[in-house]
């Protein structure tokens, strides 16, 4: 069966970096290390996602997926006005949506033209729409996207206020969207989630199951853990898998949901 990590990214110092970032790495985290972590950890297949800092250049994302011949996806960042020939060349490189990293960023306009073009796109090529916000906007952000018909997929829990964890009412919305079956969430990044990331996804968990099921649950490594570097490796994160799904059959579907959604 195969086991899937569906949130990690690459790159390097030489890379140009996106103007307007709010963070850039120190150091490298080049494909051939996460290739590494990838087989360290018993995981057969792996998907990159674009980092923010690098913007709408995924460049380096194709190269790596080129290179990992099959064994990787991409979710890119693109402009809203993005090209349907771009789309393509990017979908024939193993790319299978695009990501919005919205945390600190305004709300997009998902009713303007460019964007109801975009989504038509990705409807069509049917890719996913990735989301990186706080599950009190998310829960009036997700409906629009659901409207166009593209898959949706939340990271890291949805992030919920961390002072109220699984009784934020925006989570509770998210729970209510479960029944639509085109959302999917990932599990990943716990420490994201506060100082009690961790309690905070094991109360989570059982929620999600229950809401979406087990196969609309997706696990990430979120590795290189940016700006958790100190205190994350692949392997932690990993266990932790363990620890929250002690069921291993359970587990082990979790880990090879992500299949079809990220067409491998």
């Amino acid at each position: 069966m195969p086991t899937i990590d569906t949130h990690a990214h690459v790159f390097h110092r030489g890379l140009q970096l996106a103007p307007g970032r709010r963070y850039a790495p120190d150091y490298d985290a080049p494909l051939a290390l996460y290739l590494e972590q990838l087989d360290r950890n018993g995981m057969s297949n792996g998907v990159l996602v674009q980092p923010s800092f690098l913007g709408s250049d995924n460049s380096y994302l194709v190269a790596c997926l080129k290179q990992a011949g099959g064994r990787l996806r991409g979710i890119a960042v693109v402009d809203p006005a993005a090209t349907t020939d771009e789309l393509r060349a990017l979908d024939r490189a193993g790319v299978v949506g695009i990501r919005l990293n919205l945390v600190g960023q305004p709300l997009p306009d998902l009713a303007a033209s460019e964007w109801k073009a975009l989504l038509a796109n990705l409807k069509a090529m049917g890719w996913q729409v990735e989301i990186q916000r706080n599950a009190a906007d998310l829960a009036a952000l997700a409906p629009q996207l659901l409207d166009p018909g593209v898959a949706v997929v939340l990271d890291h829990y949805a992030l919920p206020d961390p002072k109220l964890g699984v009784a934020d009412p925006g989570f509770q919305s998210m729970l209510k969207l479960g029944a639509t079956r085109n959302i999917w969430v990932k599990i990943s990044a716990p420490y994201r989630n506060g100082a009690a990331g961790e309690e905070f996804a094991k109360a989570a968990y059982p929620l999600l199951r229950e809401a979406y099921g087990l196969d609309r649950l997706l696990w990430g490594s979120d590795w290189p853990h940016t700006q958790f570097e100190a205190t994350q490796t692949y392997a932690k994160n990993r266990e932790f898998l363990d620890a929250l799904i002690a069921n291993k059959s359970e587990r082990a579907q979790v880990l090879a949901s992500p299949l079809q959604l990220f067409r491998f």
